[in-house]
């Protein structure tokens, strides 16, 4: 492991200030909050920093607030754990709790941070394992014809990588707005756009600069009648990403659909939404016959690998019990 200089920042803007300047006296940098991801890929030489720069001595970004018009704020180093636990959390956006308490091992989730798992890296075995790939700036993908049992059956091309975590579909399925922090200024990103597919740029997932902190997330407040949910499948019990993932988020009045916002997991390099299939919920009362449909719809497009065909019947099956199972809920 290379050896590395480590910096404690004292608040965001610190932290970006800190990384512009030692870019600018040549070094490489990299951001850390609870670092599991981070160590991982130092250890496997795919992030090699000169500064180390450790945003956990921030104060105040671990917290949930109450957001002056509406909704919430949450800060981007509250561990998985505490926002999983949250009681507003829990009671009005379900489905970022449940995907915050699915992600890994009860280990990680005491020390891992939201922001750190919406920004995480890739974890195709290509990538992580040396292979000079697009991600790690060749010029080819080795699972398009390799090993793709997990990779993508949306959005692929020229990379068919998988964005691995639970609560970035969580959020986009809750029209989520992440607070970017750089050197000069602040902006505000939708959370559907703040992730990138490989033909913009193959080497990145997200709308992040180098120098750029994905510092807290907004959520809108939910209207009444909302329901949401969060639905994994794995393919072993724990320490895993999702294989087949869905986040749901439905506006009911009685039984009867007023809006709908579907969006899958495992399945693509972004959080995949199928407005295809939200449309035809909204207006209608949601029969088994009629998830069924949108399960149909939700898969429209869909281009398997030739190892990977079996993600189209599971998550066909997936968004149909995942929808009916919440519009159906007492």
């Amino acid at each position: 492991m290379k050896t590395f200089a480590n910096v404690n920042a004292r608040d965001v803007q610190q932290a970006v200030t800190l990384s512009q300047r030692a870019r600018r006296d040549g070094g490489t940098v990299a951001f850390a909050g609870a670092g599991s991801d981070l160590l991982a890929l130092v250890k496997e030489r795919i992030v090699k920093p000169d500064v180390l720069i450790n945003l956990k001595t921030i104060k105040g970004l671990d917290q949930v607030a109450s957001a002056s018009g509406g909704g919430v704020n949450i800060g981007g180093l509250i561990t998985l754990d505490a926002l999983s636990r949250h009681p507003a959390i829990r009671r009005d956006y379900a489905v970022l709790a449940e995907a915050a308490e699915s992600v890994a091992t009860p280990q990680i989730r005491n020390f891992g941070t939201l922001a750190g798992n919406v920004c995480q890296r890739p974890w195709c075995w290509y990538f992580r394992n040396g292979f000079p790939c697009y991600k790690a700036g060749g010029n080819q993908c080795f699972s398009a014809t390799g090993e793709n049992q997990f990779h993508a059956i949306f959005g692929g091309g020229p990379s068919y990588i998988v964005h691995p975590s639970d609560t970035a579909t969580a959020l986009v399925a809750l029209d989520a707005k992440f607070r970017v922090v750089g050197p000069a200024s602040e902006r505000t990103v939708p959370a559907a756009e703040f992730f990138i597919l490989l033909k913009q740029d193959a080497a990145r997932e997200n709308a992040l600069a180098n120098d750029e902190v994905l510092a807290s997330i907004q959520l809108p407040a939910a209207p009444p009648g909302t329901r949401s949910t969060y639905h994994k499948v794995l393919d072993r019990e724990a320490w895993t990403h999702a294989v087949v993932s869905a986040a749901v988020v439905l506006e009911m009045d009685h039984d009867t659909c007023r809006a709908a916002r579907i969006v899958l997991g495992g399945v693509a390099p972004i959080p995949w939404r199928v407005p295809d299939a939200e449309r035809l919920l909204v207006g209608q009362r949601i029969t088994p016959e009629l998830a069924a449909k949108a399960s149909a719809a939700a898969l429209a497009g869909a281009a398997p690998l030739k190892k990977n065909a079996y993600k189209v019947p599971l998550t066909k099956e997936v968004v149909q019990r995942t929808v009916l199972g919440l519009a159906t809920r007492a």
